[in-house]
C-alpha cells in the first residue's frame, strides 16, 4: 500500500506542483522518468544488494530511503533539487517491488495467481488513497503535504517490518550464516538452472514478455500521471476534482484485484490477459471518440475493471512458461522493464501535451493500448508452441 501511494503521489499533485514551480508538462514527465529510473536500477540491483546483505537489511534501508527522500520532496526544494531525488525515491520503490513480488511468488506456488492479486489490491488502496488525500490537501493549498503522508508511511512500514520480520520464513537475512546459506543456495540453482541460457524460442517469449511489462506499466503510468492534467486542460474543471478521476480508476483497480486471480485461474492467465487487454483497449478508444468529463470518467471506471490483473497475472503467466530461470531473477527483469516503461513514456505523454493537444494525446493513449493486444496474442502463441514442443508426443516425434 505504501508503495501504491508513493509512486501515484506526484501524479496527484502534478498540476499544482507544475504551476508552483513555474515548468511544463514535459518536465512534470521528466520527474517521472527520473523516479522510474531510479526504480529500474533498485530492480535490477536488488539480487545482487540480497546476495551480499540479506534479505532484511536490504529491504529496511529501502524503506528509509524512501521515507527520508519522500520527506525531502514535502519540503518543497528547488526543481533541480527534485529531479535529483526523484530517482533516489524510485531506487527504493524498485528494490522493495522485486523483493516483495518475488518472494510471493516463491512462496505461493499453484496459488500465486490469487496471492499476487491480493498484492496488487494492497498496491491499489495505496493508489486509491493518495488522489482523496492529494485533493483534499490541493483544496487546502498544501499540496506538498502528499509527500510528507507517503513519508510517514514508509516510516511506519520500516518499524514494522523491523519489529515483526517473518524470521520463521526467511530466517534473519541480515546474519552471516543466513547469507552463507543463501548463497549456497543460489550457486546451486545457478548449477542446475543457468540463468539465462535459454533455448531460442525462450528467449523470445521472454522479450515480448517483457515488452508487455514496458508498454503495460508505462501505459498505466502515464494514465494516471495525465489524467487530471488532460481533464483540467480540456474541459477547465478544478484541480482537486480532476485529481479525483484518479480514483474511479483506483476504485476499480482495487474491485478487480480482489476477484482477479480467481477469475484467470478459472479461465486461465493467457485468456485473462487477452481479455482484459482487449476490454481496456476498447475503453481508451471510447475516450478518444468522447473526451466529455463524464465520459471520461465512465470509461476511466471501466479500464481500471479490465486492466485490474494484468500486471500480476501477466508476472505469473511468464514465470510459469519460462523454465531454468529462477523467479527472482525473471521477476527482476520484468518489473525493470516495466519501470523503464514507467520512465519512459510519461515522458512522451508530457511531451505530447505540451507541442500537440489532449485529443491526440488520447489516440496515444489507445494506440499502446492497441499494441498490447497483439503483444498478449504473440507471448501465448510462442508459450503454447513450448508446451507442443515439450509435450511427449512431440518428443517421440
Amino acid at each position: 500500500m505504501t508503495i501504491g501511494l508513493g509512486e501515484l503521489a506526484i501524479g496527484a499533485v502534478l498540476e499544482p506542483m507544475i504551476h508552483a514551480y513555474g515548468v511544463q508538462y514535459s518536465d512534470g514527465g521528466q520527474l517521472v522518468m527520473n523516479q522510474f529510473l531510479g526504480g529500474l536500477v533498485g530492480t535490477l540491483i536488488a539480487p545482487f544488494l540480497i546476495k551480499r546483505l540479506g534479505r532484511k537489511s536490504v529491504l529496511l534501508a529501502a524503506f528509509l530511503l524512501m521515507a527520508i527522500m519522500e520527506f525531502i520532496f514535502m519540503a518543497e526544494p528547488a526543481w533541480s533539487v527534485m529531479l535529483i531525488v526523484a530517482p533516489l525515491t524510485g531506487l527504493g520503490f524498485g528494490i522493495i517491488e522485486a523483493m516483495i513480488g518475488a518472494l510471493i511468488i516463491t512462496s505461493t506456488g499453484d496459488k500465486a495467481n490469487v496471492a499476487m492479486s491480493r498484492l496488487e489490491t494492497c498496491f491499489g488502496l495505496g493508489a486509491l488513497i493518495i488522489p482523496f488525500a492529494g485533493a483534499a490537501l490541493i483544496e487546502a493549498g498544501q499540496w506538498k503535504l502528499a509527500f510528507g503522508l507517503v513519508g510517514l508511511l514508509a516510516a511506519a512500514t520500516l518499524v514494522l517490518w523491523a519489529a515483526f520480520w517473518p524470521t520463521e520464513l526467511l530466517g534473519d537475512r541480515g546474519s552471516a550464516k543466513d547469507r552463507m546459506v543463501e548463497e549456497s543456495a543460489g550457486t546451486a540453482r545457478g548449477s542446475a538452472k543457468p540463468a539465462f541460457r535459454l533455448a531460442g524460442r525462450f528467449r523470445i517469449l521472454l522479450a515480448v514478455c517483457a515488452l508487455y511489462f514496458f508498454v503495460y506499466v508505462g501505459l498505466e503510468m502515464s494514465f494516471v500521471h495525465y489524467l487530471p492534467s488532460m481533464l483540467v486542460q480540456e474541459n477547465g474543471i478544478s484541480d482537486a476534482t480532476a485529481a479525483m478521476s484518479i480514483s474511479a480508476f483506483w476504485v476499480a483497480m482495487t474491485i478487480g484485484r480482489i476477484v482477479a486471480g480467481h477469475i484467470a485461474d478459472r479461465i486461465s492467465g493467457a485468456m485473462y490477459l487477452f481479455y482484459g487487454c482487449s476490454i481496456g483497449a476498447a475503453c481508451f478508444l471510447f475516450m478518444a471518440l468522447t473526451g466529455g468529463v463524464s465520459a471520461m470518467f465512465v470509461f476511466t471506471f471501466i479500464a481500471g475493471l479490465a486492466m485490474s490483473g494484468l500486471f500480476a497475472i501477466a508476472l505469473v503467466f511468464t514465470n510459469r512458461s519460462i523454465p531454468g530461470v529462477s523467479e527472482q531473477t525473471v521477476t527482476s527483469l520484468l518489473i525493470a522493464c516495466g519501470l523503464l516503461g514507467g520512465a519512459l513514456l510519461p515522458k512522451l505523454i508530457g511531451w505530447a501535451l505540451d507541442q500537440y493537444d489532449v485529443p491526440t494525446t488520447r489516440w496515444i493513449f489507445f494506440a499502446f493500448s492497441a499494441g498490447m493486444i497483439l503483444i498478449v496474442l504473440a507471448a501465448v502463441a510462442l508459450a503454447r508452441s513450448k508446451k507442443r514442443a515439450d509435450s511427449p508426443a512431440h518428443s517421440a516425434i
